[in-house]
């Protein structure tokens, strides 16, 4: 492990264009299950695997599902097809919400193509047929996912990620409530933190990058440090500052058309923002759009769940958790942890006690994480790792509660 580096990760606002796209998928996932909830329909039964791609006033919803009936409706024909209607809906109430009110992108004005079919039975096959054999639901799909945890913030997540989306997330507060001149930036903003670690901790900023759009054209950078520096200090109190930091605010000057008319936005494209920044590894699956059969998603959440409870318990002050799965497989084909050279136990014993104290099969852990809800729209900004589990059941892979099982299961081996 080196002593002394600079490491930078990145993040980028709600209003990024692919971040728009994340948000409407993740709030159709809510929808489906809402539905599901409202009708009646068994959650464990929902499917959906959805992609939205945005451009100038125009955004396209596609992907397979498998739906409640009140999301359908019959045809001409007499044929039972997706109803648009609540789809759009979903979609605008996001695109208002995250405030999108700009000629080229609008929550009223934009048109919406809804292209949602129905799941394909051969993946189908892949979860339900498996349940059948096994008594458990198969992975939805084969793949890699990895968890991490490290002992840089409170939140037990790398510092340059975590300080990333703190800038963002303040931005955004104060513009929504209309703070001053904070009401005159746009949705559309980026961050980039570059942290300096002395012995191996992080010690101070070493540069801060900041583009965030503005409503009000006269602004220049200047304009825009004097508006977002009190919250960039703000997002930092908690570490230094260097005296020597460079700042970065809107250096290429202007940035007045943003969100989806200025770049167009796709689910699924900002992975690393999503986990750790750059600071562990990801399998390549992203996880806006999906239900918890796929275990892009569900497992990546179970590995950070894992990794967390790893450091929390001081067995480790670094823990990183790989899990693969086969489609139609409930149980992973494998689980590797690397603890860095930080662990207090061996990592052939960590993976004992995992495998003793939860079942890493989708049903298992979809059951332990309580993930069959409406909990996931918002998970698509700032990140699904380092948040405070919600007591709706959002982001309960935060949670430390098998520090102690994992504990009895060491003692036990």
């Amino acid at each position: 492990m080196r002593a002394n580096y600079l490491f930078t990760s990145e993040s980028v606002a709600e209003g990024h264009p692919d971040k728009v796209c994340d948000r409407i998928s993740d709030e159709i996932v809510d929808l489906v299950y809402r539905e599901a909830a409202r009708t009646g329909v068994d959650p464990w039964t929902v499917r959906i695997a959805c992609e939205t791609l945005a451009t100038t006033n125009r955004v396209v919803i596609a992907g397979e599902v498998r739906l409640p009936k009140s999301l359908m409706k019959t045809d001409k024909n007499g044929n039972e097809v997706i109803n648009p209607a609540k789809f759009k809906s979903v979609a605008r109430k996001a695109i208002r919400d995250i405030g999108y009110e700009q000629d080229g992108f609008h929550w009223k004005t934009a048109k919406i193509d809804v292209l949602l079919h129905s799941q394909s039975a051969d993946i189908a096959q892949g979860v339900d047929n498996a349940a059948d054999r096994q008594g458990d639901e198969g992975a939805g799909d084969q793949g890699i996912m990895f968890g991490y945890a490290c002992r840089e913030t409170a939140e037990l997540m790398p510092a340059p990620i975590y300080y990333s989306h703190r800038i963002l997330a303040l931005l955004a507060e104060a513009r929504k409530k209309g703070e001053g001149d904070a009401a005159l930036l746009g949705p559309d903003a980026k961050s980039q933190v570059t942290v300096r670690y002395l012995d191996g901790k992080p010690s101070a900023v070493a540069s801060i990058v900041l583009s965030t759009q503005h409503l009000d054209e006269s602004w220049d950078s200047a304009k825009v440090r004097e508006v977002v520096e009190p919250y960039i200090r703000e997002a930092l109190h908690d570490i230094d500052i260097a005296e020597d930091c460079q700042w970065y605010i809107n250096p290429t000057g202007k940035f007045v058309i943003g969100g989806p008319d200025g770049d167009a936005g796709l689910t699924g494209r900002k992975i690393i923002v999503d986990t750790y920044g750059g600071a562990a590894p990801h399998g390549g699956g992203a996880f806006s759009g999906k239900d918890t059969t796929k275990v892009d998603r569900s497992a990546a959440y179970v590995a950070r769940y894992l990794a967390k409870n790893v450091v929390a318990a001081n067995l480790a002050d670094r823990c990183t958790i790989q899990l693969s799965y086969a489609i139609g497989v409930a149980q992973p084909l494998s689980i590797y942890v690397d603890l860095h050279g930080t662990g207090r136990v061996t990592e052939d014993e960590v993976e004992a006690a995992i495998r003793k104290t939860i079942d890493l099969s989708p049903s298992g852990i979809r059951r332990h994480l309580n993930l069959n809800k409406p909990i996931y729209a918002k998970t698509s900004a700032y990140g699904h790792f380092g948040r405070k589990a919600g007591r709706d059941g959002s982001f309960s892979w935060e949670k430390l509660d098998l520090v102690k099982p994992l504990k009895d299961a060491l003692k036990a081996a």
